[in-house]
């Protein structure tokens, strides 16, 4: 068995502030990726008054075995007040910066992207200066609903390689490499001012080099930031701890990040997707895109 080595250890949450976010999230009927994925730094992002927001959930239409996120094959309609109660919260907890994601929602003809727009829309409404970062699928590559996610303008779209080519059948069976690849490239062909983002795990059986290869990809589809992080298994159903990365391995996969271009690199044992993902209110600062306006309904 691996044993966990000292800089995956986290600080112990602050319950106070972790009780009042999870109090706004029971109240208004939200479910977030913190929680449901078990990520080793809820406490850290609660006790910030952050949370990722999972739209569309709890259950996933996929099981992969690397994710702690309940599998249903017929999982429940959507809510229709799930965009209002998110802005709620939004407003509640005072974001600067929001990141909605979702679970994999294969029954649905457009795999969820009208529910990602009704909820763009509604923190539009309700905190206009929040800016919104999107976690999506691969919509099983259905490019319309991709189309249709972008022209809601999330400032961000991030979608996760999460591993590499060689360990998809076993990790991501019904995930595709060269697809997630293809969902990035379009976005920025369609949407040449929003940021795109991806992320990695590390810790299976992968080597350096592929990892290296999987960032040069990203690269080659014009990716704007990357996060990379350890692979924790939630339980011992769940697929094994290969190896722990050290902190300098991180490092230097940053090194490489930034030396090819990526205009962030987030890269450290505990990171996670959205992992201080608000920090990219200051990449987008320093490198300033302009969008066309926005319509807005009446």
């Amino acid at each position: 068995m691996n044993v966990k080595p000292n800089w995956l250890r986290v600080k112990a949450p602050q319950w106070q502030r972790v009780g009042n976010v999870k109090e706004i999230l029971r109240d208004l009927s939200l479910n977030t990726v913190c929680e449901e994925a078990s990520c080793p730094n809820i406490g850290e992002c609660f006790n910030n008054g952050t949370a990722t927001f999972l739209i569309m959930g709890p259950a996933c239409t996929r099981a992969c075995p690397y994710c702690d996120i309940d599998f249903e094959k017929q999982p429940k309609a959507l809510d229709p007040q799930e965009p209002e109660h998110l802005a709620e919260a939004v407003q509640k907890l005072r974001l600067n910066h929001v990141v909605i994601t979702s679970v994999n929602r294969d029954d649905l003809p457009d795999g969820g992207a009208s529910q990602f727009v009704a909820c763009i829309q509604a923190v539009r409404r309700v905190s206009p200066g929040t800016t919104i970062e999107v976690l999506i699928p691969d919509l099983c590559g259905n490019w319309d609903a991709l189309a249709t996610i972008l022209d809601a303008q999330p400032e961000v779209l991030n979608h996760n390689t999460e591993t590499v080519p060689r360990l998809y059948r076993r990790t991501r069976p019904q995930g595709n490499y060269d697809r997630s690849l293809e969902l990035l490239r379009r976005t920025r062909q369609i949407a040449p001012w929003v940021y795109t983002k991806s992320g990695l795990m590390v810790g299976l059986e992968e080597t350096d080099e592929e990892i290296r290869q999987v960032m040069r990809d990203l690269r080659e589809v014009d990716c704007d930031i990357l996060t990379l992080g350890q692979y924790l298994q939630p339980s011992q159903k769940h697929l094994g701890v290969n190896y722990f990365a050290t902190p300098e391995q991180f490092d230097g996969w940053r090194e490489y990040g930034e030396s090819i271009g990526f205009l962030q690199v987030v890269s450290s044992p505990l990171t996670r997707s959205s992992y201080h993902a608000e920090q990219v209110r200051a990449l987008m600062e320093r490198y300033p895109r302009s969008k066309p306006a926005l319509e807005t309904n009446p």
